[in-house]
């Protein structure tokens, strides 16, 4: 037979047996003799095994140095309590992060940590079983028992646990789709118009939920660097303006602003021109230098795209800041040419030009830092390039009544066959 001898062999015919062996040894030539006696007699495997239990006792009683029994239980005891505890520190370590919360977690999510660390070892810890990681998570309020385990294992998923494993690769997707930046509500939306014609609509708050349980979340923006370079001796233009971004069709007022992004190469600087009707990016131009050539670039593609369409620019606003690229000569005779009018708001004032850097904090939110450390001005070109396309034409817009940039100019004009007098409106 395979295994120890102390669990083949009980406690009393041990002792039986060393007990022989001092009786019939002068009966016998040697120890060994006696021995292979006594295992004749009592019907043990082999006389080695005797031998084990006679210098086993003779440690016990002090005859011959070594561990004895006693000790070597304690130290067997010891040892296992050792391990009980590296694996309860162990459990502690792993489940810091799912028992942040103050609420006790739901007993599908407790089923699934079990699942995911059973049959875990770290170190010389006891491997962790179903019924270890339960006493921990127990001790530290989060009660389950082990039954409650295998009951919810066997049981057959609800209907909304279904639909859960159904939406949470769909919610992954369009998340990492769209620049890993969108937050419940721009995930919610996107699902709801990607949907198959007659599939169910999905609930916000069942986005939100389980973007919390996947550990997804929307951008938050940081802190803004002023570029603004105020020349107090160049003429500027009146505010024609006064606070108001909100006109009431595309091509009556336009803003710009440019901001600067760190690249290995050196700094790099992007100019933006937006419609505040539908805050759509009309023009955009990337630059190694912050000068005027940055934003007379972007002010002529703006202006080439809206020729493209065929738009009148007759009485538009270019509303924008005193820098000294925007007071240029250059950049002032372009718009003239167009048909635009010049203004500019207070010096100082963050709120005269809002909506320009609302839109740059975007940029800078959703592509800049999350995309970065950025190689050189050609990467960042072009990632401008499709961030633009996507904030146009795919990127929901909750000014916009949830429609993107393109959408809801489209809508205006589906709804205005003869587009109004460009003009400030007040």
């Amino acid at each position: 037979m395979s295994g120890s001898t102390s669990k083949r062999y009980p406690v009393e015919l041990r002792a039986r047996a060393v007990r022989m062996v001092g009786e019939i040894r002068a009966e016998h030539e040697s120890d060994w003799a006696a021995m292979t006696k006594v295992a004749e007699l009592l019907g043990v495997g082999t006389p080695e095994t005797v031998r084990k239990w006679c210098r086993r006792a003779e440690i016990d009683v002090g005859q011959r140095p070594g561990v004895t029994t006693e000790e070597s239980a304690e130290l067997k005891r010891l040892r296992r309590e050792n391990a009980e505890l590296k694996r309860a520190n162990a459990i502690l370590r792993e489940r810091v992060g799912f028992l942040r919360g103050r609420a006790r977690p739901a007993t599908a999510l407790i089923v699934r940590y079990i699942d995911e660390h059973v049959g875990g070892q770290h170190g010389e810890g006891l491997r962790w079983g179903v019924e270890s990681i339960c006493t921990q998570l127990t001790e530290l309020g989060c009660t389950i028992a082990p039954a409650t385990y295998y009951e919810h294992r066997a049981r057959t998923p609800f209907k909304r646990e279904v639909r859960d494993e159904q939406l949470k690769p769909e919610i992954t997707a369009v998340h990492a789709a769209n620049y890993g930046v969108y937050g419940a509500r721009k995930v919610w939306l996107t699902l709801n118009r990607q949907r198959p014609s007659g599939a169910p609509p999905v609930a916000r708050c069942t986005v939100e939920r389980l973007m919390g349980e996947l550990g997804l979340a929307g951008a938050v923006r940081g802190k803004v660097k002023r570029t603004t370079i105020s020349d107090p001796r160049a003429p500027k233009p009146r505010d024609l303006v006064n606070r108001d971004f909100r006109p009431l069709a595309p091509d009556r007022l336009w803003v710009s602003d440019f901001t600067y992004v760190s690249t290995w190469s050196g700094w790099c600087y992007t100019a933006f021109v937006i419609d505040a009707y539908a805050r759509r990016i009309l023009g955009w131009s990337v630059a190694t230098t912050m000068t005027s050539q940055l934003v007379l670039d972007a002010v002529e593609q703006a202006i080439w795209t809206r020729h493209r369409e065929s738009k009148d620019l007759t009485g538009l606003i270019a509303h924008h800041d005193h820098g000294t690229q925007y007071l240029s000569v250059a950049h002032s005779e372009r718009l003239d040419t167009a048909g635009i009018k010049p203004s500019t708001g207070a010096v100082g004032s963050s709120y005269d030009n809002a909506l320009a850097e609302s839109v740059i904090g975007l940029y800078k939110t959703e592509l800049v830092k999350p995309r970065g450390p950025w190689r050189s001005v050609d990467d960042l070109e072009v990632a401008t390039a499709e961030w633009v396309d996507w904030f146009n034409h795919r990127r929901p817009f909750e000014y916009c009544d949830d429609l993107t940039p393109v959408e809801a100019e489209q809508a205006h004009y589906a709804h205005h066959q003869a587009p109004a007098t460009a003009g400030a409106s007040n």
